[in-house]
């Protein structure tokens, strides 16, 4: 097979199976500096500028920076930084697989030895946009960061030496700012980022004029990304895919169908992302913070309080568990009817109901293999944080239990009953048949030393009570106590399986005599 190349796709008899660019598409102008090669910006902000090129709506083209030594960046040079994303999921109940030639990135620069050539294109008046991807460590300020270094260590001393360098050529003029779109999965990404900068151009000596300039021209926005992009498929899988292509990708991507890019910022950010009106899943206002909500109560709490129940059913997928019947009545009527209730913030109804649909599909994506043991790391933080503002908020809200996460929580707290401990200190719980877990969280050994300790109905009032560990005292919520200690003792006496029908109406079978 060939390989992918712009010859390739100027000329390629693929047809409707794969959508190629437009050979204009190869000569926009770099409009865009992403740091970052990762697989999440290649799916997701570089995808949808991809997009918005094809509509005619941003024409600019990324240049990329590669800040860390790992991996090998030769396939983009290759390539011409041409990729394919192959997009597979379920979009409104109905299956898609889609795949797309990206023609957004131009070229790819390395910090470590293409430096200087990263400091001329900041200098460029095409230059309008900064994306980066660094890791939640990347945003930190480092003590000793020297942006006159060749390179600078620290993404924030890159980032700098980056506006330095344009204030520089362009002597401070107000309208040569950047817009800078931080993705890191840091909360205010972008007002820490911003925070760091500012400090660092103290550190440096950068003048009061670069300060204001800073503070006054450039615009450096929180954000929020998700879409699930697990990278290069199996050997197999990629394989497959190749062959119906017709050419082999080095770069080839996997991404879902969900999409969401919410960008905070007013109207000079509107007018510079041109790009967002070509995907609906680009969102650009004043404030993010209902988007933040629907997907920490919305998507991740309701992963975290169906993972303990999913396990303790038998079920090792996501996808698996919304095979079932059950278990996905469970996961709908915990996330619509007991989480979006209780969201403590204003959110329109219709909303909700969209995102938990749409999050619902994603659940039952046949090609993403999330596994529900991978979900149970840090249960109890995870918990804490995701979970009870919104049971309490119910609770307050309504005057009753949610009991969707009463069974939920139930199921939690005998996932967390450790039986032995391994070398290495990590304790495991057993399933019905037999099976060890690890529970890789750091309050497993309080757990297992109240489940030594107490009987059932007194493990359940300790844990609920202990406000350390909840930022509050659960048991003082009218009636949560009693249901999640019913729940646990039906899945302790007939099983998790049962305990769930019983939750949805069925009765509880007799044990045999």
């Amino acid at each position: 097979m060939p390989t992918l190349t712009p010859d390739l796709v100027r000329t390629s008899a693929a047809g409707p199976a794969v959508w190629l660019p437009a050979p204009a598409l190869l000569s926009l102008p770099e409009k865009v500096l992403q740091f970052g090669t990762g697989v999440l910006l290649r799916g997701l902000p570089d995808f949808l500028i991809d997009q918005a090129n094809r509509q005619a709506l941003f024409n600019g083209r990324v240049v990329v920076v590669k800040s860390t030594d790992g991996g090998d960046a030769s396939a983009f040079a290759r390539q011409d930084s041409l990729y394919t994303v192959c997009v597979r999921g379920v979009d409104d109940g109905q299956p898609v697989a889609e795949n797309v030639v990206c023609a957004a990135i131009s070229r790819v620069l390395s910090a470590r030895s293409q430096w200087a050539e990263v400091l001329a294109f900041a200098t460029s008046p095409d230059l309008q946009v900064v994306i980066s991807n660094t890791t939640e460590v990347g945003i930190e300020l480092l003590d000793d960061e020297d942006i006159h270094a060749n390179p600078p260590r620290s993404f924030p001393g890159k980032l700098l030496a980056v506006l330095w360098a344009r204030f520089q050529a362009f002597a401070g003029a107000p309208d040569r700012g950047l817009v800078i779109v931080p993705t890191e999965l840091v909360p205010d990404n972008g007002t820490k980022l911003r925070a760091i900068l500012r400090t660092l151009a103290e550190r440096q000596a950068l003048g009061p004029d670069f300060l204001h300039w800073l503070d006054t021209a450039n615009d450096c926005c929180n954000s929020l990304v998700d879409r699930i992009v697990p990278g290069t498929p199996a050997p197999g899988a990629l394989a497959a895919l190749q062959a119906e292509l017709g050419y082999t990708d080095e770069l080839l991507i996997i991404a879902e169908a969900y999409r969401l890019w919410a960008i905070e910022g007013g109207e000079r950010v509107r007018q510079v992302l041109s790009f967002a009106p070509a995907d609906p899943g680009i969102f650009i206002q004043p404030d993010i913070a209902l988007f933040r909500e629907l997907k920490l109560r919305l998507l991740n709490g309701t992963h975290s309080l169906s993972c303990g129940l999913a396990v303790l059913a038998g079920f090792g997928t996501v996808r698996a568990a919304m095979d079932d019947h059950d278990l996905a009545a469970f996961v709908q009527n915990l996330m619509l009817a007991d989480l979006l209730p209780g969201i403590p913030y204003p959110i329109d109804e219709k909303v909700g109901q969209r995102f938990g649909q749409q999050v619902l599909d994603r659940f039952r994506n046949p090609e993403v293999e999330h596994r529900w043991l991978a979900i149970t790391l840090n249960y109890s933080a995870k918990l804490q944080l995701r979970v009870v503002p919104t049971l309490v908020h119910y609770c307050q809200q309504f005057g009753a239990v949610p009991q969707y996460v009463a069974l939920g929580w139930a199921a939690y707290l005998l996932f967390m009953r450790g039986e032995t401990q391994d070398e290495k200190g990590t304790w495991h719980g057993r399933l019905p048949d037999g099976t060890a877990y690890p529970i890789n969280d750091e309050q497993a050994g309080y757990f297992a030393d109240l489940w030594q300790r107490l009987p059932v109905h007194m493990v359940t009032a300790s844990a609920l009570a202990n406000a350390e560990l909840w930022g509050q005292d659960l048991g003082a919520l009218p009636g949560f106590t009693a249901a999640v200690t019913q729940h646990l003792n039906l899945i302790l006496t007939h099983g998790a399986p049962a305990a769930l029908g019983a939750l949805l109406g069925r009765a509880v079978p007799t044990p045999a005599p």
